[in-house]
């Protein structure tokens, strides 16, 4: 019995996985004044710091496999993602992490920092972007540097 389900890898599919973390931040600059830190940084820079229940989402994309009808296979992304990703940041202070020495640990450079973990080391689909949802009312995304347009 014929499907209709495409078995040539022609066309291209999105898949996005979905990750929860938890980590504290202080967002602080010691360049700036505690003044100028209160004023750019509000509640965030608490001097005892606050933390996040992050959802992480990786979105990868490629043809569709003809064999196994995957984008990628899901074990092979959740281990990387585990091992590379969850392992270095869950239950971790942001500040005290060396990625993060001179530079503050806001979601969107949190958002990069991960982009280029995942970037380098997952080989296994194209990355799309990586997605951060920090809050109810707050999320981010880095797509890259695609074309420099900021």
């Amino acid at each position: 019995m014929k499907t209709g389900i495409m078995k040539a890898t022609a066309w291209k599919a999105h898949l996005t996985r979905r990750y929860m973390f938890s980590a504290s931040h202080r967002l602080h600059r010691d360049d700036m004044s505690e003044a100028e830190n209160h004023t750019t940084y509000g509640k965030c820079n608490n001097p005892y710091g606050h933390g996040h229940n992050y959802m992480l989402e990786v979105t990868v994309s490629g043809p569709v496999d003809g064999q196994t009808g995957m984008v990628c296979d899901l074990v092979d992304l959740d281990n990387f993602v585990r091992t590379q990703v969850l392992e270095l940041y869950d239950h971790q202070n942001l500040n005290l992490l060396p990625e993060f020495a001179s530079e503050v640990p806001t979601t969107e450079n949190l958002c990069i920092a991960i982009y280029e973990i995942v970037k380098r080391g997952f080989l296994n689909a194209h990355l799309d972007k990586i997605r951060i949802e920090e809050t109810m009312m707050n999320s981010f995304e880095y797509v890259g540097e695609r074309g420099g347009n900021l």
